[in-house]
């Protein structure tokens, strides 16, 4: 009886969520976004305030002019994700995202997991955006605000409350919040009025530096560091030489700087949030997310290589680099031009953080693992008004009251989670027989393939056969499962690798006998199994667009996320463990009994067809 029970309560914890449309399911939110729409909002949700910062900081320390390269890279890395992104948002055009791919494929937990992380990184990075936005105005007046708060309404909790409320940081985020209330399109046009000034400053920008640069500097030796030494009354200071040339830091310090290049690419998520809103999700999200990508690589590559030009690596202001770049090459009133780009992309930014929001709170409230209140959508906006409220206010408070400087790694383990759940979806889903067939047709299927078999393969074990010979040409229910299993163990494998390399990676490259054994090993058994994962019948099911190469490209992007996961402090995993504590007391007490699949009879395992039946066919045209 016990046994019994504990076995129901398991069962509950891995449903999932089929991919057939549910009854009535036309979409309820208004479909008013075009493919440009959708562009807009991943670029401005992706340049942010970063694209005037970033290059500074990477290219003076980690570097040098090579950080062209970082970026090239760290593109290269999201691409991956942002590829398997795009085939979900083709397969399921639906909102949610991550968590709702995740509830398609490795069931209810994982699910709710993933969408509660993805709130939490929604939530801190509009609050903490929202602040940069009232930072970035205060500097432009002297710091006038602040100050004057500080010594009227001063709050003397240190590392949890900020030293003053932010009373600027409230009124934008309530604003933007009304601003969504209203409507999809209208969001989406601010948020296009506001990219294309940035990426028109971003241009001015990058042209200067191309007029203004110097082909020296990126051919920098050590005689011109010593020329740039500051004299003794000169309180600036010089960045490290390194070795001088293009590459002064080395590959080394190329894979670090894409290391931190990588993080900023975060934000065309939000295009996979769009799915109900949409006129043609299938076709828009995919082109949405891969152009965007591009155009943000463009953006911050061209602005590395003309500040990289216009002064030495080692001289670049770490804060504030393009105003001190221009006031080098005699261009001062330039800074004025910048300060409104960053106000801008922290506008354009801010409205991308927000956005995606609500549509996970709601996604999930639909659901049931959340409060069903919560998916209320207004009659006549047709968004989804409270859970937009609702997140909004949140958002509006933290960025109000809080210091967020040490929450901000929270985003990155959200982020790289759903990149991750995202990719092993992907790969498990491609390998899953039709959800259309039967399971009795399936293994009818299945016996039919068997029968097939040539005779000189009768000799081999079956399992053998089942593994490696790619005996069937069409996926069945005993191939999906070995991939489940085969995904599953590499992922486990994956993520100590990971943990070794980013952890102990001293060990391995002094030779450590133990440490080297252990990851030949791990890289053996991680190479045999992909194998057998690349020999099982993928399902020939047509959708607008498909990640090439599988199980290859999945596989590298979640070893790229896992690693970057296991580089983070240990302080910010346990943040994460009390936000997770939180999440499981709302999901054990309210989200497990009221789940919509609590009284659906789960399938045998998830589909790999596509969602059309919620798009009227005329937007499909």
């Amino acid at each position: 009886m016990l046994w019994q029970k504990v076995r129901q309560f398991g069962q509950k914890l891995v449903r999932r969520r089929p991919l057939e449309a549910r009854k009535g399911s036309e979409s309820v939110l208004a479909r008013c976004l075009s493919t440009m729409d959708l562009v807009a909002l991943g670029v401005g949700s992706t340049l942010g305030a970063g694209v005037y910062v970033l290059a500074g900081e990477v290219a003076r320390d980690k570097a040098g002019p090579a950080i062209v390269i970082c970026f090239l890279v760290a593109a290269l890395s999201t691409m991956l994700a942002g590829l398997c992104y795009a085939e979900f948002g083709a397969r399921v055009p639906c909102s949610g995202s991550a968590y709702l791919y995740s509830y398609v494929t490795v069931g209810e937990l994982w699910a709710f997991t993933t969408g509660w992380n993805l709130i939490l990184s929604y939530v801190i990075g509009a609050a903490s955006v929202a602040r940069a936005w009232s930072a970035t105005l205060d500097s432009l007046i002297g710091n006038r605000i602040s100050q004057a708060l500080q010594d009227s309404v001063p709050l003397q909790v240190p590392h949890v409350l900020a030293k003053c409320p932010d009373f600027l940081a409230l009124s934008l985020v309530l604003l933007l919040t009304g601003l969504l209330a209203l409507g999809a399109s209208e969001s989406a046009l601010v948020t296009k009025v506001f990219t294309g000034m940035n990426l028109l400053i971003l241009s001015f920008v990058i042209l200067c530096g191309f007029i203004k640069g110097d082909l020296h500097n990126w051919k920098l030796r050590e005689q011109d560091y010593n020329q740039s030494m500051p004299g003794p009354n000169d309180t600036s200071s010089l960045g490290p030489l390194g070795s001088g040339g293009f590459v002064p830091f080395g590959f080394d310090g190329i894979l670090r700087g894409a290391a931190t290049c990588f993080f900023a690419f975060v934000g065309f998520d939000c295009i996979a949030t769009t799915g109900e809103e949409a006129r043609n999700p299938q076709r828009s999200i995919p082109l949405g997310i891969v152009f965007s990508i591009f155009i943000c690589f463009l953006a911050y590559s061209g602005i590395s290589a003309a500040l990289t030009l216009m002064m030495p690596y080692y001289q670049i202001h770490p804060e504030s680099p393009l105003p001190v770049a221009f006031l080098h090459v005699g261009w001062a009133p330039a800074r004025y031009v910048v300060a409104v780009g960053s106000l801008c992309a922290l506008s354009s930014s801010l409205l991308g953080a927000i956005f995606p929001m609500p549509r996970v709170i709601y996604a999930m409230a639909e659901d049931g693992l959340l409060f069903r209140s919560l998916a209320r959508i207004h009659a006549r906006t047709h968004t989804p008004v409270m859970a937009t409220l609702v997140s909004g206010i949140i958002a509006a408070l933290m960025a109000f009251l809080f210091e967020l400087s040490d929450l901000v790694d929270l985003t990155s383990i959200g982020t790289l989670l759903s990149y991750s759940m995202v990719a092993f979806s992907v790969l498990v889903l491609r390998y899953q027989p039709d959800q259309k067939l039967s399971k009795n047709e399936a293994m009818e299927v299945e016996k039919f393939e068997m029968k097939s078999v040539p005779r000189p393969l009768e000799s081999v074990p079956e399992t053998e056969k089942i593994l490696c010979c790619s005996i069937n040409t069409t996926s069945t229910l005993k191939s999906g499962r070995i991939i489940y299993g085969c995904a599953s163990l590499l992922v486990i494998l994956l993520m100590v690798l990971c943990l070794i390399l980013a952890q102990r990676h001293r060990h391995l490259f002094s030779g450590d006998p133990v440490y080297t054994t252990v990851v030949v090993l791990l890289l053996v058994f991680i190479t045999v199994i992909t194998f057998i994962i690349w020999r099982q019948p993928q399902n020939s099911t047509m959708i607008h667009f498909k990640v090439p190469a599988l199980p290859f490209l999945p596989l590298v992007s979640i070893f790229v996320n896992v690693y970057l996961m296991m580089q983070l402090t240990s302080g910010t995993w346990a943040r994460l463990g009390v936000w997770m504590v939180i999440g499981f007391a709302i999901y054990f007490g309210y989200g497990i009994r009221h789940s919509l699949k609590k009284c659906d009879q789960q399938l045998p395992t998830s589909s790999s067809q596509t969602v059309n039946e919620n798009i009227p066919s005329s937007e499909l045209a």
